[in-house]
């Protein structure tokens, strides 16, 4: 370590010390002993051992108790423009590598697993979305931002605009206020709509990034949703959670004899007749706006079992380890739900989008379910998130979607 540091320093303690040593990027509140020099909100400091040794530099949030969020474990960095436009460069060259023509639709910016710490960027066509829950970006974005469309449209990616969905409660945990909108850049005037146009496997959407869920529209499925459509061909397809329809358009592509796909919000419906009209794919679906739990118990009363596929795609059920408990007991509802109401031999895809319910508890969940149901579970395929949304190994909370694809097999 230099002999002199531009940054306030914090002191760390041992646990502390070994948490960030094994590779993780953030330091908690209780983990800081003490520190020295002034430091703002959201600034730059230092995190050193007890015994002195560097360890990292990163934002420092006041309000938060994710204390610090490292950035850098380089003592020798400069945090200047250049800095920015290297790591925007890494990430961007990786989004290239592991998604090729399928880079016009993905997530440019991954947080913590891009050591962009509370940062979401989404590409849909010409239009980045993003979301800011850290202190310490919302100070840079001014710079930050603009290297993104420099770096991007270096690649001929032709971005005309930024738009903000700042719209997260998570937000005032960092003593941020929530809001929405585009984020004006020098130059730059962005386009009069908030709905924009993506194609992904091969279907076109209209997103729009002021009013759709997160950012608008969630890419992290993109290839669980070829999953599905490659044992679609000539089934009759429920899929529940639609959304603005992604997986029962899929389905309805690969070949489903009909699609029913449903989800409680009449906007995000109505978006997905939309998407089914814009795709010559109407005739053989219908959309229903409904809540799904209650759903599948009035199926399940009428004895009927008219689906030989059904997906469940639900929103987050836990957003804290607080509420897992819970959260298990309703995955396990629906779950049990759907098995009951699919035939000897028809096929079952479910998933979970919250880091919170970890695998193996959501597997046992599954094994509590088809129990529930009467019935065995013949694994197709376990899948996880589209690689835009790569998985730190050190960093677990990047690990957090669950697909899994079964045939139903009677007891």
């Amino acid at each position: 370590m230099k002999s002199q540091r531009e940054f306030p320093k914090f002191t760390i303690t041992a646990k502390g010390t070994r948490w960030v040593e094994n590779g993780h990027p953030w330091i908690y509140e209780a983990e800081v002993l003490n520190e020295e020099g002034a430091a703002e909100n959201g600034a730059l400091v230092d995190a050193v051992s007890e015994k002195g040794k560097y360890l990292g530099t990163g934002f420092l949030s006041r309000n938060s108790k994710i204390r610090i969020r490292l950035v850098s474990r380089n003592a020798n960095d400069r945090f200047d423009e250049s800095f920015w436009r290297r790591r925007v460069q890494y990430a961007w060259n990786y989004r290239k590598a592991v998604m090729g023509v399928d880079v016009s639709a993905c997530r440019v910016i991954f947080g913590e697993a891009d050591a962009f710490p509370g940062l979401t960027v989404d590409r849909f066509g010409d239009v980045l979305v993003t979301q800011t829950l850290s202190v310490g970006i919302e100070r840079i974005k001014e710079t930050l931002f603009p290297l993104i469309i420099e770096v991007l449209n270096a690649d001929g990616a032709g971005i005309r605009g930024v738009f903000e969905r700042n719209d997260a409660a998570i937000r005032s945990l960092e003593g941020m206020e929530q809001g929405k909108g585009w984020f004006p850049i020098p130059g730059l005037t962005p386009p009069e709509s908030t709905v924009t146009t993506i194609v992904e496997n091969g279907i076109e959407y209209l997103v729009d990034v002021e009013n759709g869920q997160k950012t608008g529209f969630f890419l992290d499925q993109k290839y669980n949703r070829l999953a599905v459509a490659r044992i679609a061909k000539n089934r009759t397809v429920l899929d529940c959670f639609t959304h603005t329809g992604s997986f029962a358009l899929n389905a309805a592509k690969g070949g489903a004899a009909h699609v029913t796909a449903v989800d409680i919000s009449e906007s995000a419906i109505e978006m997905a007749k939309r998407n089914a009209e814009r795709n010559g794919l109407s005739d053989r679906m219908d959309f229903v706006t409904a809540d799904v739990f209650d759903l599948l118990t009035e199926l399940i009363a009428s004895g009927k079992k008219p689906y030989d596929l059904i997906i469940l795609d639900p929103p987050a059920f836990t957003k804290s380890r607080k509420t897992v408990n819970a959260a298990e007991r309703g995955y396990r509802e629906i779950n049990s739900s759907a098995l009951k109401l699919l035939p000897p031999g028809g096929y079952f895809a479910t998933a979970s989008c919250s880091h919170f319910m970890p695998t193996e508890l959501f597997e046992k969940m599954l094994v509590r379910a088809a129990d529930d149901a009467g019935v065995q579970l013949r694994q197709i395929e376990q899948r996880q998130q589209a690689p835009d949304h790569p998985i730190l190994w050190n960093v677990p909370e990047t690990d957090y979607l669950k697909f899994y694809l079964f045939q139903v097999v009677r007891n």
